[in-house]
């Protein structure tokens, strides 16, 4: 039903692919208009409407590792660095 669509980019100007998934994901919202801006264009958007986030580093509860988290840690809450937070991920999911 949909097929692969080359738009171009208004921000870089560059060509970006609407894949048939994604006009099919638009369909399913409700969206009528087609994307204006590439997925990197779109990503560094939204990156400066949201603002810088602070880091905060700690240890992870795993592995002990460097773990930098974007809320402040507390005593009682387990805190995870990105590879062990992945993997507790999947474990949760392949269940």
């Amino acid at each position: 039903m949909y097929e692969d669509r080359t738009l171009v980019c208004k921000e870089c100007g560059q060509e970006f692919t609407f894949t048939a998934g994604e006009q099919e994901f638009y369909a399913e919202k409700g969206f009528e208009n087609l994307p204006q801006r590439c997925k990197s264009c779109r990503d560094q958007r939204k990156n400066a409407q949201r603002g810088e986030r602070e880091l905060f580093v700690t240890t992870c509860s795993v592995c002990g590792g460097e773990a930098k988290v974007p809320f402040k840690p507390r005593e009682d809450r387990e805190v995870l660095c990105s590879e062990c937070f992945a993997k507790k991920k999947e474990m949760e999911t392949a269940i």
